[in-house]
């Protein structure tokens, strides 16, 4: 018999055992879900429809919208469901599937955000060769080079996981399963694994980081030489963009690159990764960008005129 058989469940603690506390939640996480669904999913068809936002800069956009609506939808859903429920249970294999597609949308995000800054710093610093150097060719291969690489670090942390001895504790302090928390578990001395996963995940978040922080740098070092209309525009897009790599990056540099030790701020941090931060990045997005505006506002147009001709 495989030991790691011997725990069926674990049990989620949650976020709170107070009960008005946690109707407040279930209210507040429920509005953030709906409006995450719809904000990510108008994006991606504001996009989809408007052949003037057929650019790489948009292309990755979609994507971003697309992985942020599968990121939410990995841990919020049953989040949602446990409120009302006296024991937060969650399945050993269930809990596996959850750790893969969490770890999956969140790395494959962190790649696409370094991928959309290369994007930007090309468009504004080599703006006569954007065409030749992010033609469409060089957008699909990155893209697929981005969740390749992303599948390849969940399998791993996964796999890594899956491996260890769970024959006892079964609480998890928290309202999904996470590798960190999840390894804790486990009836063994977990600290070489720790030190893979800081190697793999922390590694991951802080080269990502720092390529990102330097693309934004020669970008706005670049931007400050430039006087122009263009200008404003960039510079809106470039705020736009750090605004979310920092919230983003900030929790996975936060959680991965320490050991498993339990802090008082992780559920805070956790919250903003799976429930804020997807929420964030489509207003963000949209309301510092008049293109998707200005596409947005014709889509819908588009749509009461239909609707006005059809009644």
């Amino acid at each position: 018999l495989n030991q790691t058989s011997l725990v069926t469940y674990f049990w989620l603690r949650g976020l709170s055992v107070n009960q008005k506390a946690q109707i407040v939640m279930f209210s507040m996480f429920l509005i953030f879900y709906v409006l995450t669904l719809i904000g990510n999913i108008l994006i991606v068809i504001t996009i989809i429809y408007d052949h003037r936002l057929h650019t790489p800069m948009y292309f990755f956009l979609s994507n971003l919208s697309f992985i942020d609506v599968c990121h939410s939808t990995v841990t919020v859903p049953k989040m949602l469901r446990d409120t009302w429920s006296e024991e937060k249970l969650i399945s050993f294999d269930a809990c596996v599937t959850q750790m893969f597609f969490l770890h999956l949308f969140a790395c494959t995000e962190i790649f696409l955000l370094t991928v959309m800054a290369y994007d930007r710093y090309v468009a504004i610093c080599k703006p006569l060769q954007y065409m030749i150097v992010m033609n469409w060719k060089v957008c699909m291969l990155l893209a697929v080079a981005l969740w390749t690489g992303g599948t390849i670090h969940s399998i791993a942390l996964t796999s890594l996981t899956i491996k260890l001895p769970y024959c006892g504790p079964d609480e998890i302090d928290n309202f999904f399963c996470d590798v960190p928390q999840v390894i804790k578990l486990a009836c063994t001395d977990t600290h070489v694994i720790e030190i893979l996963i800081v190697s793999n995940s922390g590694l991951i978040s802080v080269v990502c980081f720092v390529v990102l922080v330097v693309s934004y740098t020669v970008i706005l070092v670049s931007l400050r030489q430039q006087i122009s209309k263009g200008r404003r525009k960039a510079l809106s897009t470039c705020a736009a963009h750090l605004t979310v790599v920092t919230l983003f990056l900030g929790h996975c540099i936060f959680i991965y690159s320490r050991p498993s030790t339990s802090l008082p701020e992780d559920k805070v941090v956790s919250v903003f990764f799976t429930a804020v931060t997807p929420l964030l990045n489509p207003i963000i997005y949209t309301l510092r960008n008049e293109e998707m505006k200005r596409a947005f506002n014709k889509l819908v147009g588009r749509k009461e005129r239909f609707t006005k001709e059809h009644d």
